[in-house]
């Protein structure tokens, strides 16, 4: 049976893929194989967990992609998008 999470990551790498990222594992990340490259399960600093994807252009990062369930409002996840930019 497919768990809720392994259906949104398969939604959310084909969109990424289609919309011309290279989606990548964290462990087998290459920052040069394209322009945009979306990273899974990128960890982040100490004690803020893991962004579900670290998005880079040309080697910088400049997004975080983290998926919610669907019906999810972002009042009340301030707190994770801050953590999120540090």
């Amino acid at each position: 049976m497919t768990r809720p999470e392994d259906a949104a990551r398969k939604t959310i790498d084909d969109a990424l893929t289609t919309a011309g990222w290279a989606v990548q594992d964290r462990r087998a990340m290459n920052l040069d194989a394209a322009r945009g490259v979306a990273v899974r399960e990128f960890p982040l600093k100490r004690g803020h967990g893991f962004a579900d994807y670290l998005l880079y252009v040309d080697g910088e990062a400049v997004g975080v992609i983290d998926a919610k369930e669907v019906g999810t409002t972002l009042t009340g996840v301030e707190g994770q998008t801050e953590k999120y930019s540090r």
